[in-house]
């Protein structure tokens, strides 16, 4: 086991001249919210789940995106109640949330 027992990255980049990016869909106030909610429930900290921002993770057009590791899954999510499902269902029940999942 690495440090964390789950590693979340949320893009966060801005894009020049207003194309489409991460940070004009509020990435960075919904990674606020997933941070807050980790905290909230405990899972925080060194064994348990870091939420990071990233800058490009090189998926734009299919943004907002965010990416949990160790297991590679990527999702795509539109508010906060999408990051409370993946949060839920998956960092915390072990469940992939197909319907926000990016193939």
């Amino acid at each position: 086991m690495g440090y964390f027992d789950k590693h979340v990255f949320f893009c966060t980049n801005q894009r020049d001249n207003n194309e489409n990016c991460c940070a004009n869909c509020n990435a960075s106030e919904v990674h606020a919210h997933a941070k807050a909610r980790i905290k909230q429930l405990g899972l925080n900290g060194a064994g348990k789940i870091r939420m990071n921002k990233a800058g490009c993770l090189d998926r734009c057009e299919e943004g907002p995106v965010l990416v949990v590791y160790p297991e590679g899954v990527w999702y795509t999510y539109v508010d906060q109640t999408d990051i409370d499902e993946i949060i839920d269902s998956h960092l915390v029940g072990g469940q992939v949330v197909d319907r926000l999942r990016l193939p």
